[in-house]
């Protein structure tokens, strides 16, 4: 089986977000599934040199970007025995950042079209193209109408992944003469259109033969109007085609037994050693030394839909009637940034408020750790919660996508589940689930049990990978 994996970034390449951690590791473990899969990337001007330099240039020609031709490129090059393509124009893609542009509808649906133009020059014919977030939602537009003539294209068959349903590439109406180079029928029939406006996830949902989500309960809740974005109507009615895989991490690079940032490795077996990275961190922090002391922790985009409200709204209380400490990290909305800076301020021996990001600290924090505080309003998949599983820090979320998925109450009857969850975005029902894990925190048996069922939960790859090849086995067979 040939699979080629478009996205618009990926570890180690470029990265703004979990795609290209996704992009980065899927696949690899697609691979050792035994599938021939293969990554196509823009060739942005800030991959690192060293990548650069080392790229083999294998195929220059043009592309039509409506009524007029533009130069393309394909390099290529093999990394952890993947093989990568790399669409090359300097017009489009040699810039400071990687989105935000005025010309992105410009610049992606070009990157769309040349995915598909370039096979001839891959020397890889794909059984499955599988397309990720708007970025890449033309090509299956594009495989469709452009290429439906051909019967080398026709044979191909589609898998669009949806990251995030907030974010759709919507751009003018006027693009689709003097971009797109379609017809306005496909506008005027609804497969583009978008309250007057073109939209480009729209169109990859539209032509796709399967969707996919990155987690089973955030392909349910896509389809109601509050999660839907706009699209619930339209997710609905393709619902026998959409299908929930819940993302992975890299157990490689994530792994408290070989992570080099930690002050002190350690495994499921050992984990009493985990309460050194705790003093540790506290010394680093300007914290009081305490290993007893309950120690949680927030790493996160510092915006809206991660439930910072929640705990604004409840921290001062907590903090003023729990024993604990509290850690956080990460860069966001300045009303969020201020806010932590103030309630460092207001509980200097408490609280730490780290605005900044660092790879280090994170990785740090995690193995430092006793509970890990995620309370989103919605979370498509969410990374944090399977790597605080894998360090040992006990999860306490709200029940809401990838976290519903991978996070089961912990239940002291039967020393089943990994973590704390609550229902309601409320913040009540937060503190109550964070009190939940710090009574059981007091109980050094108890927890053990939480710590131990956490760290053995099995969030590797491997099981995702498993889960996209039999999606891919049923989507050729039809």
């Amino acid at each position: 089986m040939k699979v080629l994996y478009v996205a618009s970034e990926a570890v180690p390449f470029a990265k703004t977000g979990g795609l290209a951690d996704v992009a980065g590791s899927l696949p690899q473990a697609l691979q050792q599934e035994g599938i021939d899969v293969r990554v196509i990337l823009p060739k942005f001007g800030k991959i690192d040199a060293s990548y650069r330099n080392a790229m083999k240039h294998v195929y220059d020609g043009e592309i039509p970007v409506a009524w007029r031709m533009k130069y393309v490129g394909l390099d290529q090059y093999e990394w952890n025995g993947i093989t990568y393509y790399f669409v090359d124009n300097q017009e489009y893609f040699d810039r400071e950042g990687f989105y935000g542009y005025d010309d992105d509808a410009e610049r992606f649906s070009f990157f769309c079209r040349a995915v598909l133009n370039l096979l001839p020059a891959m020397d890889f014919w794909p059984d499955v193209i599988h397309t990720n977030d708007w970025h890449t939602g033309l090509v299956n537009v594009f495989l469709k109408l452009e290429h439906g003539g051909d019967r080398r294209y026709r044979d191909i068959r589609t898998l669009y992944t949806i990251h995030n349903l907030k974010y759709q590439g919507v751009f003018p109406k006027e693009i689709m003469n003097d971009v797109l180079g379609l017809d306005w029928k496909y506008f005027n029939n609804g497969d583009l259109e978008f309250y007057d406006a073109v939209n480009f996830m729209k169109g990859g949902i539209v032509y796709a033969d399967y969707i996919s989500t990155v987690s089973r309960t955030y392909a349910q809740e896509i389809q109601y109007e509050y999660f839907g974005e706009h699209l619930d109507g339209l997710l609905r009615s393709r619902q026998d085609t959409l299908f929930g895989i819940v993302n992975g991490i890299d157990y490689s690079v994530y792994d408290p037994a070989t992570d080099k940032n930690l002050f002190e490795t350690y495994d499921v077996d050992s984990r009493d050693r985990k309460a050194d990275n705790k003093t540790e961190l506290q010394n680093l922090l300007g914290l009081p030394s305490n290993r007893r002391i309950p120690l949680v922790a927030v790493v996160s985009r510092l915006v809206p839909n991660k439930g910072l409200d929640l705990i604004v709204r409840m921290m001062d209380e907590i903090l003023q009637h729990e024993n604990i400490q509290f850690v956080l990290l990460g860069t966001g909305d300045n009303v969020y940034e201020e806010w932590f800076r103030g309630l460092a301020w207001r509980f200097p021996t408490k609280v730490s408020a780290n605005i900044c990001f660092s790879n280090e600290l994170a990785q740090r924090i995690y193995a430092a750790a006793d509970i890990f505080l995620m309370p989103s309003d919605y979370e498509p998949c969410g990374i944090g919660q399977l790597i605080a599983m894998r360090y040992g820090a006990v999860p306490v979320v709200r029940e809401t996508g990838g976290l519903k998925d991978t996070v089961q109450q912990y239940d002291k009857y039967t020393n089943t589940g990994n973590g704390f969850v609550f229902s309601n975005y409320n913040a009540h029902e937060m503190m109550y689930a964070l009190k939940r894990a710090l009574s059981a925190y007091e109980n050094f048996a108890e927890w053990q049990h939480i710590v131990e069922n956490a760290m053995r939960s099995d969030f590797s790859w491997k099981k995702s990978a498993g889960e996209y090849k039999a999606l891919y086995k049923r989507l050729l067979s039809e």
